[in-house]
């Protein structure tokens, strides 16, 4: 059986510049980031003495695009990556299998480049719009623009530039860890002795996308108050770095009278399982979603990992983090009892026995799209290369 590389290409308006991707999605495994390796297609006689330069750029929109007034944006687009691709920079420039090959079968009028991210830069992330959001969504966006010009301060002109959408994605290590995350609380009442004890312990210190979520809890009740109900919630955490804010949203949630009340001298242990899954917060404003290309490659956004030493907020971005929370009812004048559990919420790293499993249930689900999408694809018998074009991807990219 011969395995097709799959290579991604999009052609200028003009028809004379071609860029190839190896792939659109680029894993960082925190101490590094997989680099961004491509060619560019163009014709000498088209430039005429200009260059052309390949920039990775980061669109970071932190407000809504119609709430826009009188000359104030509420996004900040970065160039984290510039440089010039033709002619050559570099003279050894290492290339990978996949661009030798593209070399060896697109000729003399080919280019390699190679883009490295920088440290810290921020991952994929799309906050879900509601019904009556117009524009762009809110979150961190990256494409990769490829255009022709006399030099690097020159935009471009639109029919010989090139934009691609990319992603860059965390996956989780390969060991889980052996922790289990815990927490304890109790709270006293004015008018009463004694207190009310809540533990909650979690099966995991790291999920997958997908799984259930398993949390012991344990309640001692040595008050004199009894506990009505007992609520359970997945909140995710997003923290905007530029300007400085924070909100929470439940991701999934149930409530359970089991056992209550909870009377004075009496105690209570139970598992409580909940599955945080973005298909339950379809219409919900402001949740965060890993930056996506297409609809079935939608997920809650995954946990932000940073460097041993690093703090998630020098990074420019939004920080995303999960936590398990345990609400006790202790009636009217009891007040609530409250604690979070942090975990963190990840898809399985490529190559690892449950991404196998994952990829392998996904692509029951999707035969029909994958048939349609075959139809998109020109295949080349010698090289073993699939070339999709960018341009039937439906993909939210900048015009």
């Amino acid at each position: 059986m011969v395995v097709a590389v799959k290579v991604f290409k999009k052609t200028s308006p003009n028809g004379k510049v071609t860029v190839y991707l190896s792939k659109r999605d680029f894993i960082d495994h925190v101490d590094h980031t997989d680099p961004i390796d491509g060619l560019v297609v163009v014709e000498n006689e088209y430039l005429k003495g200009r260059k052309v330069y390949g920039q990775v750029i980061t669109t970071y929109r932190y407000g809504r695009e119609e709430d826009e007034i009188m000359g104030v944006k509420f996004s900040k687009e970065l160039i984290v990556v510039s440089e010039q691709i033709v002619p050559k920079t570099q003279e050894k420039l290492q290339v990978t299998q996949i661009q030798e090959k593209l070399l060896k079968k697109l000729g003399k009028d080919s280019y390699a480049f190679t883009f490295h991210f920088p440290e810290l830069a921020p991952s994929s992330v799309t906050l879900q719009p509601g019904e009556d959001d117009q524009g762009k969504p809110l979150g961190v966006e990256y494409h990769v623009k490829v255009f022709v010009g006399e030099n690097e301060e020159d935009p471009g002109h639109k029919r010989s530039t090139i934009t691609m959408a990319i992603k860059k994605l965390q996956f989780a290590p390969i060991s889980r860890g052996k922790r289990l995350p815990s927490s304890l609380v109790s709270k006293g009442f004015t008018f009463s002795t004694g207190k009310i004890s809540l533990e909650v312990t979690l099966d995991k210190e790291l999920y997958y996308h997908g799984e259930k979520v398993g949390a012991n809890i344990v309640i001692t009740n040595n008050s004199r108050k009894s506990v009505r109900n007992i609520k359970a919630f997945i909140v995710q955490h997003c923290e905007v770095t530029m300007v400085n804010a924070q909100f929470s949203k439940y991701v999934s949630s149930m409530e359970t009278r089991e056992g209550c009340p909870i009377t004075p001298g009496a105690s209570f242990t139970k598992v409580l399982y909940l599955v945080p899954l973005a298909s339950s917060n379809k219409d919900r404003r402001g949740i965060a979603l890993d930056g996506h290309l297409k609809d079935e490659d939608v997920n809650l956004a995954s946990s932000t990992l940073v460097p041993e030493g690093k703090c998630p907020v020098e990074a420019i971005g939004i920080v995303i983090s999960y936590s398990f929370r345990v609400k006790l009812n202790c009636g009217t004048l009891g007040g609530e009892l409250t604690t979070d559990v942090p975990f963190k919420l990840l898809h399985p790293m490529p190559g690892t026995m449950e991404k196998e499993k994952i990829s392998a249930l996904k692509k029951m689900k999707s035969i029909e799209r994958a048939r349609y999408e075959n139809s998109c694809y020109t295949y080349d018998d010698d090289d073993n290369i699939v070339f999709e074009d960018f341009a039937r991807l439906r993909l939210n990219e900048p015009e």
